[in-house]
């Protein structure tokens, strides 16, 4: 009886962690969806020409950080500026694409998206590579910190 007791637990015990993992790595799947989504719209909004739209998915906060060239810009309202001030045309927009090629689930309410980014213009093409820092706040993904070089 005992070693059947015994047995009984440790075969729970491994549906358990077997049912809590799959249920982890099932919202880890989700949010990498999600915010796949939230990156090609992003990339339709700016390839509507559309900044303030593209900014959307942006956290609107002074702590919002974009690093690039130039160094670290805080804060959302800046970001939007400096945006507008260096793409303020559809022709220097241009046709963007975004090729996300690392997905890292941090937790729940962190993720890390690495990838590439090509901008089509008619007088160049220009890409690069980014990181993005994507934070769960409430019920919405947004960028908390972006590097693009």
């Amino acid at each position: 009886m005992k070693y059947f007791l015994s047995t009984f637990l440790i075969l729970m015990t491994i549906v358990v962690m077997y049912s809590c993992a799959s249920k982890t790595e099932y919202s880890a799947t989700k949010d990498m969806a999600i915010i796949d989504s939230l990156m090609i719209a992003q990339q339709a909004a700016w390839n509507r020409s559309d900044i303030p739209a593209f900014m959307q998915y942006y956290w609107n906060s002074d702590s919002l950080k974009f690093t690039g060239r130039r160094g670290i810009t805080y804060g959302w309202n800046q970001t939007l500026s400096n945006y507008q001030k260096s793409y303020s045309s559809p022709e220097e927009m241009g046709k963007l694409e975004f090729s996300n090629k690392v997905h890292e689930s941090i937790d729940s309410q962190h993720a890390l998206i690495i990838g590439q980014w090509t901008l089509y213009r008619v007088a160049d093409t220009l890409g690069g590579y980014y990181t993005l820092h994507w934070k769960k706040i409430g019920a919405q993904w947004f960028i908390v910190s972006d590097h693009t070089s």
